[in-house]
């Protein structure tokens, strides 16, 4: 499954800076008032930042979520969130950092580090996709929390990497439908088979299935003897991927020649 190491260092060290600034300013922040909490906040977030620098992610994302539930209303409680769902991440505990990423978008809309959280959301998934032979519902998943994120903040620092990493998770969708349609074809159920390539070239048009759904399109109309669709299908491959091989392949078709 592709992969972004660079992006995944560049936020990795953005998160760990917001961590240390928050810790810098412990020393400014007032006393907690509240005579029920158990231990002070700034100890219970420098313990769980001291867990994820030693790569006890786990723990530090529970002891991250520790300095919500006992401070709830303070200072250091969003940070905690969103820091919660980072550590979460780390761990590879990606249904928990999803629900923590979510937690922080409901409770701090307005926050300038919503866009984080929506990226944090769109990784957890993306480092879920499976081949194209599974299920592919965290692929989508992953695609609607990259297009939520760039279509919000179009120029966060998080857009870019999501564009790519969006783009990936179309051309894996529209992978999957290549895959239904070819089944479909290969056991005559060319009006099934037909709608699955159809899909690709409207929901996928900049992915690299385009010019085979093109083709097989064509190959499907020539089977149930729609030749006039089949021609204006040809054509539309020929005339936007000239040079491709599909189109070769169509065209040999057309002309009645066997495939090789």
């Amino acid at each position: 499954m592709p992969n972004s190491a660079s992006a995944s260092g560049r936020f990795r060290s953005a998160l760990l800076s917001l961590g240390l600034i928050a810790l810098a300013v412990a020393g400014c922040a007032g006393a907690d008032e509240e005579d029920y909490v158990e231990r002070p906040v700034e100890e219970l977030y420098n313990e769980a930042l001291d867990l994820l620098r030693d790569g006890d992610a786990r723990r530090a994302g529970q002891a991250f979520e520790e300095v919500e539930r006992q401070h709830p209303y303070s200072q250091w409680a969003t940070r905690a969130q969103l820091m919660s769902a980072y550590a979460f991440y780390e761990a590879n505990d990606y249904d928990e950092a999803v629900a923590a990423a979510r937690r922080f978008i409901d409770l701090h809309p307005g926050h300038k580090d919503v866009a984080y959280a929506y990226y944090l959301i769109g990784v957890s998934h993306y480092e879920q996709i499976s081949d194209v032979g599974r299920d592919q519902k965290m692929t989508q998943l992953a695609l609607d929390a990259f297009d939520e994120l760039m279509r919000r903040f179009p120029d966060s620092r998080y857009a870019r990497d999501a564009g790519l990493k969006a783009d990936l998770a179309r051309d894996h969708l529209a992978g999957k439908e290549m895959e239904i349609g070819r089944y479909y074809l290969r056991r005559g159920k060319y009006v099934a088979a037909i709608n699955r390539f159809r899909s690709v070239i409207e929901r996928y048009q900049s992915t690299t299935h385009v010019p085979e759904a093109l083709h097989r399109l064509t190959e499907a109309y020539l089977s149930l003897g729609v030749a006039e669709e089949a021609l204006r299908t040809a054509a539309v491959l020929g005339y936007n991927f000239p040079s491709s091989e599909w189109y070769e392949d169509s065209y040999g078709l057309i002309n009645g020649e066997a495939l090789e």
